[in-house]
């Protein structure tokens, strides 16, 4: 299992990473081209779902998190430390964080809009 220090820095991580992948502009020309390809048939589920995946930015968080926490596994070699039930816990507590530290994100915008 997972130090508290790090879930707490992939957590912030994934936050991170769903900034970039959600709002940051270097990413424009990249979800402009998923916007296009829905738009020629917009009736179709599977381009509704990954559009809507890409505007979200829980459920974008959600994939980066899993991403990392599995890179994080595999690069210091503990994924076989514990048990998948274990690893699925870690997930959700990584997403969690990312999943706060961008509510928190949220509200700071807000109020600076008010």
């Amino acid at each position: 299992m997972i130090d508290l220090p790090v879930l707490a820095l992939l957590g912030l991580a994934g936050y991170r990473g769903t900034q970039l992948a959600v709002h940051d502009t270097i990413l424009n020309p990249a979800r402009n081209r998923i916007h296009n390809w829905q738009a020629k048939r917009p009736t179709s589920g599977p381009r509704l779902a990954v559009t809507m995946l890409i505007e979200c930015i829980y459920c974008t968080g959600w994939w980066v998190s899993g991403a990392l926490l599995l890179t994080y596994l595999l690069a210091t070699g503990t994924w076989h430390d514990a048990t998948l039930l274990v690893h699925g816990i870690e997930w959700l507590a990584v997403a969690g964080v990312q999943s706060l530290a961008n509510r928190f994100d949220d509200t700071l915008d807000t109020r600076a809009a008010a």
